[in-house]
């Protein structure tokens, strides 16, 4: 192509719009060489370089206009050139084009060719499908009938012959599969129940492995081997896959729960113990069965005695919780079923036998009781046998209290003190309880031992109550019991064995601020006990102390020999009490003694009337304290604890000669007796009978000097349990109770 024809075929570009800013540049353009020009010319010295000037501007203006000249000719061609490549690609797509639409109607018909030949292709493969089945066709008439034997096969429990023609007719299936482009052939519709039936022989001879290990091993060997060749085989069918021996496993432990856990578990009332029993005696036989029998007939990754252990485990766990959420149990169950979980189970009898070896993987075994099984039995297993505790306590309680009205004195022990069973008997029912629960739980011993000590203090209180009601209905006279006092000695000997043997129910560990409120209740009973027979007591001696003091008294020891005899003959029993429970009760009758002594003497039945019967006064009482010294002595009483002396200490308040004096035998009196009041010495300075109102004033004004003393460490109270009658006016001081 020539470059005329080359520029004919260029377009030409037609003139354009001018650019908006070519006037804005030019009108800036010449700003600046205006502004440019008047700064250089602004001088007149300067105008005569103006031709260089202008010469200069008029070079540089030519070189502008031949550089703009030089690129916008280069643009021009560079135009020029891409118009041209466009023009011969515009050819090549227009060729392309055309020879693209002379392939499209070739291909269109080729597609009708091709349909034409569809009958042709159909006919091909019914050709080819028809050539395979004329091939296969002896085969498949024999496939019913090979079905037939399998079937047979399986019901004979031949498991490895009928897999092996079931393999057969699915190799048969195969063959034929992809050759008819996987069309199903009715022939074969029995072959998935045939594989189903031999899968279901397969699960029931595991079902029964450890049956079919001692009896008759090969069928177990081949229901496995079954399983296992089934899991290695490949298909080019599509078809579930069967997974043997998963549903074989499956089949194992379903089989192993069945057979030791499969009838739901209805015991009788103290029936669990048994059947825990019958378990101690069959898991460890159904492990040996496993390793020794079972295992030999598996694949060593079934782990049989592994499985076997954790199979058995779990199906036991199971169970004890459909136990644990039916019925509640009873007492000995509960307690059985903790027992056996917690120690037998896991003992070297059951799951820790070292027959077992490391393969059995005990360790990994989940408890069979979690925590709040296990508090949710304590719980059930304390509420009842406490419910027990209680019933056998007041058995207990209401067998002794019938003893108390008989006619016969309490039985007696070899050393000659009165004896009952009953301590021996509470402290059996809960000693006996607490040393059982040490066989399955500290925390259960805890729980037990709480629950004896509240029932044994419980049973305090009832027994207290009932031996107030035992005391008023003798008072009242609406059973007069034969033997009153001696029972209550009886029960004071029953206070003090329950006292001291109270260790016995204290576990090791346990704190022994448990036994705080039980020791409590005791010594109250103690006290209560002490208080009926000194009532009695008192009952026999306030009588002859109606008689004190008075003239006879003065004079004759009669009356005081009257309240010894009676006192030796009421504490004569007191010799059956063992210590030290009868220096108690020797100590309390002596001061009930002195008490009632001291209550006479306040009564203001007897004035001396002169120096003389001061002085018999005074003897009388030294007599008397000596008597009632020697009186408890002699029963046993320790000097250190009697009251008597007290009356010594009045004797020298009426022994005094001087009443001017009296002031400092009070304060005498007071210090020894810090409890004593101003009606208590008002009483005794009337009984002195020569004791003027200024001298009785000063005497008691003596209690309020000074110090107020009090009661020392040991020292019980005396004189205020004495009552004094309501003194007259004239012995009242301002600041007296009467003031």
């Amino acid at each position: 192509m020539d470059s005329a024809t080359k520029d004919e075929m260029q377009p030409s570009l037609p003139p354009g719009p001018e650019w908006p800013e070519q006037e804005r540049a030019e009108q800036l353009a010449r700003g600046a060489a205006l502004k440019w020009a008047s700064g250089i010319f602004y001088r007149p010295e300067q105008l005569a370089r103006l031709g260089q000037y202008r010469s200069r501007e008029v070079q540089r203006t030519c070189s502008l206009e031949a550089r703009i000249k030089s690129v916008v000719q280069s643009y021009l061609e560079g135009v020029k050139t891409g118009v041209w490549q466009l023009a011969q690609a515009f050819e090549a797509v227009q060729g392309t084009r055309e020879a693209l639409d002379q392939a499209h109607g070739l291909l269109q018909g080729m597609v009708e060719a091709t349909e034409t030949l569809k009958p042709l292709r159909e006919q091909v493969a019914q050709h080819k499908q028809l050539q395979v089945l004329s091939q296969l066709l002896p085969r498949l008439r024999a496939v019913p009938a090979a079905v037939a034997h399998t079937r047979t096969l399986i019901g004979a429990q031949r498991l490895l012959e009928a897999y092996v023609c079931l393999r057969e007719l699915e190799q048969l299936q195969e063959e034929t599969w992809a050759p008819l482009g996987g069309l199903e052939l009715p022939v074969f519709e029995g072959l998935g129940p045939l594989a189903e039936a031999l899968g279901q022989a397969v699960e029931a001879a595991a079902g029964v492995a450890g049956q079919l290990a001692r009896e008759d091993p090969a069928l177990l060997v081949a229901a496995v081997r079954v399983a296992e060749v089934d899991a290695r085989h490949t298909t080019s069918l599509e078809l579930p896959p069967r997974d043997w021996r998963r549903r074989c496993l499956q089949a194992l432990q379903e089989g192993l729960e069945r057979t030791h856990f499969g009838t739901p578990l209805l015991l009788e009332p103290g029936a669990l113990a048994g059947w825990l029993e019958a378990l101690r005696v069959a898991l460890p036989a159904e492990l040996a069965t496993a390793e020794a029998l079972v295992a030999p007939c598996c694949p060593p990754h079934y782990k049989v005695v592994r499985l076997w252990a954790h199979t058995l485990h779990s199906g036991l766990r199971r169970c004890l919780q459909q136990l644990l959420e039916g019925p509640k149990l009873g007492a000995a169950d509960a307690f059985a079923l903790l027992h056996w979980t917690l120690h037998v189970y896991l003992g070297p009898e059951m799951m820790g036998s070292l027959e077992l070896g490391p393969e059995a993987d005990v360790s990994q075994l989940e408890p069979l009781l979690t925590p709040e099984n296990i508090e949710q039995l304590e719980a059930m297993f304390v509420t009842q046998i406490q419910v027990n505790v209680a019933q056998w306590l007041q058995k207990a309680l209401d067998g002794e209290v019938a003893e108390w009205n008989r006619e016969q004195e309490p039985g007696t022990d070899s050393s000659g003190f009165y004896h009952s069973p009953l301590p021996a008997i509470v402290l059996q029912i809960l000693e006996e309880n607490i040393r059982v629960t040490s066989l399955v739980s500290e925390s259960l011993q805890r729980r037990v031992h709480g629950m004896a000590l509240s029932e044994l203090g419980t049973f305090l209180r009832s027994f207290s109550d009932a031996l107030i009601r035992f005391s008023r209905d003798h008072i009242r006279g609406e059973a007069m019991a034969p033997h009153y006092v001696p029972y209550l000695l009886a029960t004071l000997n029953c206070q003090s064995a329950l006292s001291s043997s109270l260790s016995v129910l204290q576990p090791d560990g346990a704190g022994s601020g448990d036994l705080a409120l039980v020791e409590a209740g005791l010594d109250e009973l103690q006290r209560r006990i002490c208080r009926l027979v000194l009532e009695e007591l008192l009952a026999e001696l306030q009588p002859l102390f109606e008689a004190l003091p008075s003239r006879r008294w003065l004079s004759s020891p009669e009356l005081l020999d009257d309240v010894c005899e009676r006192t030796v003959r009421f504490c004569q029993d007191f010799r059956r009490v063992r210590n030290p429970a009868v220096q108690l009760l020797l100590a309390e009758a002596e001061r009930t003694v002195v008490l009632q002594y001291l209550r006479a003497l306040m009564q203001g039945r007897l004035v001396c009337r002169g120096a003389d019967e001061r002085i018999q006064a005074a003897q009388r009482l030294q007599n008397d304290a000596a008597q009632l010294r020697e009186l408890f002595l002699g029963l046993g009483l320790e000097e250190s604890v009697q009251c008597a002396p007290v009356l010594l200490s009045l004797r020298d308040l009426l022994n005094l000669r001087d009443p001017m004096l009296l002031g400092l035998e009070v304060a005498g009196l007071r210090q020894k007796f810090p409890d004593v009041s101003e009606d208590h010495v008002s009483a005794l300075l009337d009984l002195r009978g020569d004791v003027s109102r200024e001298q009785r004033l000063a005497a008691l004004s003596s209690l309020q000097a000074g110090p107020q003393p009090s009661l020392s460490a040991g020292q019980r109270a005396l004189f205020s349990l004495v009552p004094v009658p309501t003194p007259a006016l004239s012995s009242c001081l301002p600041s007296g109770p009467c003031a």
